[in-house]
């Protein structure tokens, strides 16, 4: 964690605010959980990112609006995205773009694309 940032997420504003928001997600991942395979989400992810500039702006620390529920495994994604790119070949040998490997999909689950 940033210095800039351990007050904000040791508050209590901010602990009362991510508990309500992850229970109103039913504790889910709004990335790869699906109703046939459950996946708990332990973090509320801010979509856009905190910065020393926008961390005390409760429209964007504290906003709901901004906020994502997240399981480890996706957050990790989410922050340590990966510039490689995946690509295969049609019958004529042409390049074609695959998209990203979900790391859920090696274990064969899909994920549902919220965001």
């Amino acid at each position: 964690m940033k210095p800039w940032a351990e007050r904000f997420y040791n508050s209590d504003a901010w602990r009362v605010c991510r508990d309500a928001f992850l229970q109103s997600k039913g504790w889910l991942c709004e990335r790869c959980s699906t109703p046939h395979d459950p996946v708990p989400a332990k973090i509320a992810h801010h979509k856009r990112y905190l910065t020393e500039k926008n961390i005390n702006d409760p429209y964007v620390a504290l906003s709901w609006d901004n906020l994502e529920a997240l399981c480890q495994q996706c957050h990790n994604e989410e922050h340590h995205k990966s510039n490689k790119k995946v690509y295969s070949f049609d019958a004529n040998g042409n390049i074609i773009p695959s998209p990203p490997i979900h790391s859920k999909n090696l274990e064969g689950r899909t994920p549902s694309g919220g965001g």
